[in-house]
């Protein structure tokens, strides 16, 4: 199955969680980023739960220091 993660395609077992494509993606410090489904923000205590469909545009924003 194909989803687009951050813009590139990603190709993915169905029945995926969000939650273990992130630990695929080695996203494991599960601190400091936002992550978008279709434009929708998923909730953290969401990310196990959430099932990944084909097409789905996963977006990941990772918190950053600066200024």
């Amino acid at each position: 199955m194909n989803v687009h993660f951050n813009g590139d395609i990603a190709v993915i077992d169905e029945r995926i969680t969000l939650v273990k494509l992130l630990d695929n993606k080695q996203l494991t410090d599960k601190k400091g980023f936002a992550v978008a489904i279709n434009e929708n923000v998923i909730s953290r205590n969401e990310w196990d739960k959430v099932i990944l469909k084909e097409n789905d545009r996963i977006l990941v924003i990772k918190a950053t220091q600066g200024g």
